[in-house]
């Protein structure tokens, strides 16, 4: 009878005790600049997730430019930075002459505690002042 009340504290305790629950969290930012016959799009997006199993991550990002005459060109960069940390940066701009459009998106995800993203958007037209936007999540 001893073993049975013991083996029955033993149960007790454990359906009392709450289980680690999953934590997720995701965000991204994104933007697009376009002025005379010129584009320029790009985006970040990620996410973390973490469950009594482990933590997971994921990271993505991409830009785009266009022009009618000019010169376009977009780039992606994405890196595993120190400890649990991946970090994209994508760039897009397209020019046709004094004219130009461009956008930057930065994108930073720390496994299981944060995602961070800025976008930053330009377009200039010879003869006028610069329009200028800033999109970000997190911190």
């Amino acid at each position: 009878m001893k073993t049975w009340i013991n083996l029955t504290a033993v149960a007790l305790l454990l359906a009392s005790t709450p289980l680690a629950a999953q934590t997720s969290m995701s965000g991204g930012t994104g933007g697009s600049a376009a002025v005379g016959g010129t584009s320029a799009s790009t985006v970040g997006t990620g996410g973390t997730s973490t469950s009594p199993t482990g933590t997971g991550s994921s990271i993505a990002a991409g830009g785009s430019a266009a022009t009618a005459d000019g010169k376009a060109q977009s780039g992606t960069h994405v890196n595993q930075g120190n400890g649990p940390v991946l970090n994209s940066n994508t760039r897009a701009q397209a020019h046709d002459g004094g004219t130009f459009s461009r956008s930057q998106t930065r994108t930073k995800v720390k496994a299981g505690e944060d995602v961070q993203s800025t976008t930053r958007t330009m377009t200039h037209e010879p003869g006028s002042k610069p329009v200028k936007s800033t999109t970000s999540i997190g911190r």
